[in-house]
């Protein structure tokens, strides 16, 4: 850059000897040595200057220059003695202190004293308000800068207000800037999500919908309205919005796997595939791209696919943005593969010949070793990423079944509870930890405070798997009615959870009303795929029982297809089904 020469300057300083009022000269000295990074200099001459009493407005410029320097107190004390003096009532004056209390209110933010910010913020508004009533008289052309500046002021005083976790005086200042500035799609996204953390909807959806109007591509309007749809349960409107989104950017990855996790909770997993084809065709980079291969990943995991899910997770697994996710599913899906209800045992004893098989065994040893190295990648950094992952190791010291392991994690899990006491995930792992331990009056108290709780789409899995393992209690102890509401529950919150059909058909069955147990197994095939070779023996059983003889052959030529060593369904199923079919 250019070193101004000295003369260039004395040439400066000579011109304003002449004319010591030049505002505009005065500063542009001050600018000139601050381009040529001559701050010490510019430092001094601001002084010099304003001792001199003639340029007060450089205050301004000196204390901007002090901030960017880092020296906040000297900053903070140019500006105080530049607000100390008799009240004014002039307009320049007016707007020259509201400047100042602003400038001065970002010293303190950055100083960290977000009270004395506050009321910096408070008096320049108070300012503010005058120079707006005083400019509709005296100065017209001025109003648009000055609302802008005021609905600025308002929505500082708001962002602090919301760090500080005072939502309410946060909503009023951002509305008081909307008053100043109608048009201000940033006020109206904050207002939107303060409306939302405190579960205001129907306030929220009203501002969506405004910010949509002035500006129809605005992604967090749209993704928020779409967060909206879906805590209604209005999942169409819900995939209306994101759908809007994905047309205009179909490799927007972000959008794409939430809208995955939508259509699931939905019971349309069946159109994942066409979004995922119109990423592959936007681009012919998609098939390399990490965001792809998780949202891969998740809709293989969803439709009871398993191994080809861990395949394009691991795809996205050393990748700064999804690798943390896809390492997590990675460890669930080693855990818990085919989905099953853990601690649960309605379905345990079923299928206890399976379950107890040395194979079977090896192969879960083999998977909680896995797992385990996959946590040694984990590197949260947040503290409730530091929990979430504590709560995984102790998943996996439960996954051995050990009882040392079990108790273990049970005392991890409690610490936890005992710190925050609706840790919904770790009062999850407490109640499954008693029912290892068969400890199952235990188990349920846990699972009760659970099920007291109100929904939150961030806990939704623990949600569905904590009113899951209670509905297996109940199933256990024949209390069916008390079962069927916690199905329910789970179906409300995703229409695609095969288990939550599985008990239902279970109950059903139990019940001898093979006609509704079917329907339910049914369901549970649908979800699942058609890959689950336990629901399609059930299914097919149901079908027998119901006398509709060809279903029951059709499902066990399926389940044979995929599990030609699944010998109970022939002689059990099909035998039996084409002999009745015969006589």
């Amino acid at each position: 850059h250019s070193v101004l020469p000295d003369e260039a300057i004395e040439v400066y300083e000579q011109a304003l000897k002449k004319n010591p009022k030049d505002a505009a000269l005065a500063s542009k000295i001050g600018k000139a040595l601050i381009k040529t990074h001559n701050y010490s200099k510019a430092i001094s001459y601001y002084e010099a200057a304003l001792r001199s009493g003639q340029q007060n407005f450089l205050c301004y410029d000196l204390a901007e220059l002090l901030m960017k320097l880092k020296q906040y107190e000297k900053a903070e004390k140019v500006l105080q003695q530049a607000l100390d003096h008799e009240p004014v009532n002039e307009l320049s004056s007016l707007m020259e202190d509201g400047r100042y209390q602003v400038l001065l209110a970002k010293i303190y933010s950055k100083m960290e004293k977000i009270d004395e910010a506050i009321v910096s913020l408070q008096q320049a508004r108070e300012l503010q308000a005058r120079v707006l009533k005083r400019a509709q008289i005296e100065q017209l052309d001025a109003i648009p800068a000055q609302k802008q500046l005021a609905a600025e002021i308002c929505a500082e005083i708001a962002k602090h207000s919301t760090a500080q976790r005072n939502y309410e005086k946060a909503i009023k200042f951002y509305k008081e800037a909307l008053v100043h500035c109608e048009t201000d799609n940033k006020a109206m996204l904050e207002l939107a999500r303060l409306y939302l953390a405190q579960d205001d909807t129907d306030a929220c959806q009203h501002q969506c919908s405004l910010l949509l109007k002035n500006d129809e591509d605005n992604e967090a309007a749209t993704m928020m309205m779409a967060d909206l749809m879906f805590r209604k349960q209005d999942y169409e409107q819900a995939v209306f919005h994101f759908q809007q989104l994905l047309e205009r950017k179909p490799d927007n990855y972000a959008t794409l796997s939430q809208l995955i996790d939508l259509l699931r909770r939905a019971g349309k997993l069946e159109e994942v595939p066409r979004f995922l084809l119109m990423a592959e065709k936007h681009s012919s980079r998609t098939k390399l791209e990490p965001g792809f291969h998780y949202c891969k990943g998740l809709y293989l995991w969803y439709t009871g696919e398993p191994n080809d899910a861990l395949r394009h997770f691991n795809k996205a697994r050393k990748d700064s943005d999804w690798g943390q996710n896809a390492v997590y599913n990675m460890i669930e899906i080693c855990l818990n593969p085919d989905n099953e209800t853990v601690g649960g045992e309605v379905f345990e004893n079923l299928d206890a010949d399976i379950s107890n098989s040395t194979e079977k065994q090896e192969s879960v040893q083999l998977a909680v070793r896995t797992a385990e190295n996959l946590l040694k990648e984990l590197k949260p950094q947040t503290i409730q990423g530091h929990i979430q992952l504590r709560i995984m190791e102790n998943y996996c010291l439960m996954a051995t079944k050990q009882k040392s392991s079990v108790e273990r994690a049970l005392n991890t899990f409690t610490e936890i509870v005992v710190a925050e006491k609706d840790h919904i995930p770790a009062l999850l792992g407490m109640a499954t930890a008693y029912m290892i331990l068969k400890q199952t009056p235990r188990a349920r108290n846990q699972l009760k405070r659970i099920s007291k709780m109100s929904w939150n789409p961030i806990d939704a899995e623990e949600f569905e798997k904590s009113w899951l393992l209670l509905a297996d209690i109940y199933i256990q102890s024949a209390k069916y009615d008390m079962a069927g509401e916690l199905l329910k529950r789970c179906l409300r919150h995703n229409r695609s959870c095969c288990k939550a059909y599985e008990y239902m058909g279970y109950i059903m069955e139990k019940e001898q009303a093979y006609k509704d147990a079917a329907l339910n197994y049914e369901m549970a095939w649908k979800y699942g795929n058609q890959m689950n070779p336990t629901i399609g023996y059930k299914l097919a059983f149901n079908y027998l029982k119901g006398k509709r003889y060809v279903d029951a052959i059709d499902v066990c030529h399926k389940v044979l297809e995929a599990h030609p060593n699944y010998p109970k369904i022939r002689k059990e199923i099909l035998d039996k089904a084409r002999a009745s079919l015969r006589t």
